[in-house]
């Protein structure tokens, strides 16, 4: 066994020591049902083996965090992919590694929302920003005929935008990917389609209405309302907006 694959395997382990088998059971039967192996661990307690990791493997070169992410990911378990993604993106060496290539490899097999936005926003949304990605990847991604590496497309635009992934702001690239999904009907991505555009809102809301505008006819009624809110109050639903009044 190699050395990547010995570290990934005790950090399944501790996941596991993490296992809650009710949550488990309510992700797989329809909130994030998926493909992958499940642990049902909570994410405080995810976020708990993510900071005892980053430590262990703080003094290893970005090569070997990135085989030891790589490791976790082939593993097929969806909260240690997590992990993987997290300790790249805490170690900005490492995201400097990035290729195309390799995030292609990383977000392999993601299958469920969950996973999918975990990656998006810690690894192919920064890598887009860096430049590690570039934009013809992404567009890419936003019309391959598997659904997941569409909603990638969306929730790495995400990225751009959110301070918390170190997004300053890209109205312009949310805007272009969002253009793929104008007449998107197919649940899930109509709903990281109004994410995408809720998360460009602070950095140019004429631009976002502008969009809403050009594609009225064609965009979910979901997103025209989820947006159109987001505008005019801030929130995400009216309902919320009135409470506060």
């Amino acid at each position: 066994m190699s050395d990547a694959r010995r570290v990934a395997a005790a950090i399944e382990r501790a996941l596991r020591a993490h296992a809650n088998p009710e949550r488990q059971a309510f992700l797989s039967a329809g909130y994030a049902p998926s493909a992958l192996r499940g642990y049902g661990v909570p994410v405080p307690a995810l976020r708990s083996v993510v900071r005892q990791f980053a430590r262990t493997l703080r003094d290893r070169s970005p090569r070997d965090l990135l085989a030891v992410a790589q490791a976790l990911t082939d593993g097929k378990a969806a909260e240690a992919r997590q992990v993987g993604y997290e300790l790249i993106a805490r170690r900005g060496d490492a995201m400097a590694l990035l290729t195309p290539a390799r995030v292609r490899r990383l977000g392999a097999g993601n299958d469920n929302w969950a996973s999918v936005d975990g990656f998006a926003t810690s690894i192919s949304g920064p890598a887009w920003r860096l430049g590690l990605v570039h934009d013809a990847d992404v567009h890419r991604w936003a019309t391959s005929p598997d659904p997941w590496w569409r909603r990638t497309a969306l929730a790495s635009a995400v990225a751009l935008n959110l301070a918390s992934r170190g997004g300053r702001g890209d109205p312009a690239r949310t805007l272009a990917i969002g253009a793929h999904f104008a007449a998107e009907r197919q649940p899930m991505l109509a709903k990281a389609l109004s994410w995408a555009l809720r998360s460009a809102v602070a950095h140019d809301p004429a631009a976002v209405r502008a969009f809403l505008v050009r594609h009225r006819d064609t965009l979910p009624k979901l997103v025209l309302r989820e947006v159109t809110t987001k505008l005019d109050t801030g929130l995400k639903q009216r309902k919320r907006a009135a409470r506060r009044k």
